[in-house]
C-alpha cells in the first residue's frame, strides 16, 4: 500500500471498519498459536455433518441477532445440554425421593458433580 492510500491508525478508523476489515491483509495464525488460543478458550475443533437447510436457518437467525452462525450454534448446543442435564438431575432426584418413600434403593451411575458443574 503506498503512502497516499494509507489510512491513519486511530480508534475511530478501527471501530468504523476503515482499518482491519480487508481480508487481503489477514493471515492465518501458526498452528501452535491456534492450539494455544483454543486451549486458553477451552475450545476444540470438531467435524460434523449438518443438513444444509439447518445451517442456512442458523445463518438467518444469526444475521437477525448480528452474530456469527457458529457462535450461535455453540450457544444453542450449550442451552440444550444445560436443559438436558437439569432434566436428568430432576429425574434422578425424584427417583431417589420416590424410592426413599417406598423403602427401595435406586442406583444411578451418573457423576452428579460433573453434571452439576455444567449448570452452575
Amino acid at each position: 500500500m503506498n503512502a497516499s492510500k494509507k489510512i491513519k491508525g486511530s480508534i475511530e478508523n478501527w471501530e468504523g471498519g476503515s482499518l482491519g476489515q480487508d481480508a487481503r491483509h489477514a493471515k492465518r495464525a501458526p498452528p501452535e498459536l491456534e492450539r494455544q488460543i483454543d486451549e486458553a478458550q477451552g475450545m476444540q475443533a470438531i467435524s460434523i455433518r449438518l443438513d444444509r437447510e439447518l445451517i442456512e436457518t442458523f445463518k438467518q437467525i444469526a444475521r437477525i441477532h448480528d452474530i456469527g452462525y457458529q457462535p450461535l450454534m455453540r450457544e444453542a448446543l450449550r442451552r440444550f445440554a444445560d436443559a438436558e442435564i437439569k432434566t436428568i438431575l430432576a429425574a434422578v432426584a425424584n427417583a431417589r425421593e420416590k424410592d426413599a418413600r417406598h423403602g427401595a434403593k435406586h442406583t444411578v451411575e451418573v457423576e452428579l458433580d460433573s453434571l452439576q458443574r455444567h449448570i452452575a
